[in-house]
């Protein structure tokens, strides 16, 4: 088909010959890039820590308003996690979703419309996304992924060109919003100390209805900090596909070398772009500060996806980081599975921690559960195919249950012989 020449140079793994009158299924676990799942799961930990510290141990608006004492040591972390991880974590995440959007894409372009699988794997997507945010907890960012891939799909078959143009552009947008004054509803002070005080009373102490119910209040607010970051998300999904199409993940070995010395200028620039805004080096140039803080932590995320890209491939630091890949491979169900155990530790219908947990602890936490996460990972992938909710969104995608057992799948792949 026509819309295939721009890329049909492109470098991608083998795909296997399948019959267009098929009905399309899952990828084998044999096909897939580790290091695309080893950047997932050390991304994970990113995610988990933000979430924890910023989220679930407090209210996330209590970053606008005036803070009580902390002991030294939260300080030191408080302020680690945030020049180490805020906004980075995120960005990488934003990044690899784009990935597997060309991955997707690249798949299932052997058969007829490729477009209408996506946009059913978009679809199925953001209903777990819906489920998540309202019933569960409202910091949801798969709601938000859904509605950017589902935005970005007629761009799937345009040329990398023409995709790293519209990604640059983007981003651009975000990084100078600051000076566009755009019509974005913003609270003001007396609103973000209200949202602190009532969560603090609800989310301790309140009822499973209760928390749903102040869950939906919040909404409105949290509408306004993701669109500040939508145009990001975006722009890092064009990203994605672009690099894809490029062919860079496919031959992270020919590029370490390349990778090794971008990691290292990209993520030294994110960090002095970071201090530089922190202490404020333009005193006269606030605007010009605030371009910086947007800009540094996806500067400092990709270095960080550079910098792991290339120990992947490395003989004595590959093999210790492939431990990370079981739960990229399950991170849409690790996910989950946090935000349903932080949700019982923190809120009112479990144990009421919110607003009650110092740093420290909520950082031994959230280390403590990404290592059970880790070896449950692996263990589960050692039976089965998928995650228990990547096989739900696979199955749901395609129309019909995936195989799930390793053993049955064994079973039908030597009955083809």
């Amino acid at each position: 088909a026509s819309w295939r020449k721009p890329f049909a140079n492109a470098v991608s793994v083998p795909l296997p010959l399948v019959s267009l009158s098929s009905p399309p299924t899952a990828v084998a676990p044999t096909d897939r890039i580790s290091p695309i799942d080893t950047l997932r799961g050390i991304a994970l930990f990113g995610v988990l820590i933000i979430n924890l510290l910023k989220e679930f141990r407090v209210s996330i608006f209590a970053q606008f308003v005036p803070s009580g004492p902390e002991s030294p040591a939260d300080r030191f972390l408080d302020s680690f996690v945030s020049y180490a991880f805020e906004m980075k974590a995120f960005a990488l995440f934003s990044l690899l979703f784009g990935i597997g959007l060309g991955i997707q894409f690249d798949r299932l372009a052997s058969r007829d419309r490729p477009l209408y699988w996506l946009l059913r794997r978009l679809v199925v997507l953001m209903g777990f996304g819906l489920v998540h945010l309202l019933f569960i907890w409202n910091g949801d960012i798969l709601t938000e992924y859904a509605l950017a891939g589902l935005l970005v799909l007629p761009l799937m078959r345009e040329d990398k060109e023409t995709l790293a143009i519209c990604s640059l552009g983007l981003f651009g947008f975000y990084v100078f919003m600051p000076a566009w004054h755009l019509p974005i509803y913003w609270p003001d002070s007396a609103t973000f100390t209200h949202l602190v005080d009532s969560a603090n009373r609800v989310y301790a102490q309140g009822t499973l209805a209760e928390v749903i119910g102040h869950n939906h209040g919040e909404l409105k607010a949290l509408f306004s900090l993701h669109a500040f970051v939508f145009p990001r998300t975006l722009a890092l999904f064009l990203l994605g596909v672009c690099l894809w199409r490029s062919g860079l993940p496919q031959n992270l070995q020919r590029h370490r070398r390349g990778l090794f010395i971008f990691g290292l200028i990209a993520t030294m620039s994110g960090i002095s772009l970071t201090l530089a805004a922190a202490v404020n080096v333009f005193p006269n140039t606030p605007m010009f500060g605030a371009y910086m803080s947007n800009l540094a932590p996806t500067v400092q995320a990709l270095g960080y996806a550079a910098l792991i890209a290339a120990a992947v491939q490395l003989p004595y630091l590959g093999p210790f980081l492939k431990v990370f890949a079981p739960l990229g491979r399950m991170a849409f169900t690790n996910y989950i599975v946090q935000s349903l155990v932080f949700s019982w530790i923190f809120f009112g219908y479990g144990l009421g921690q919110f607003g009650h947990m110092s740093v420290t602890s909520a950082f031994l936490l959230g280390v403590s559960v990404y290592i059970a996460q880790m070896i449950a990972s692996a263990w589960w992938l050692r039976w089965f195919r998928f995650g228990p909710l990547e096989w739900l969104w696979r199955s749901l995608m395609y129309g019909h249950p995936q195989v799930m057992l390793k053993s049955r799948m064994r079973s039908i792949e030597l009955a083809h012989l």
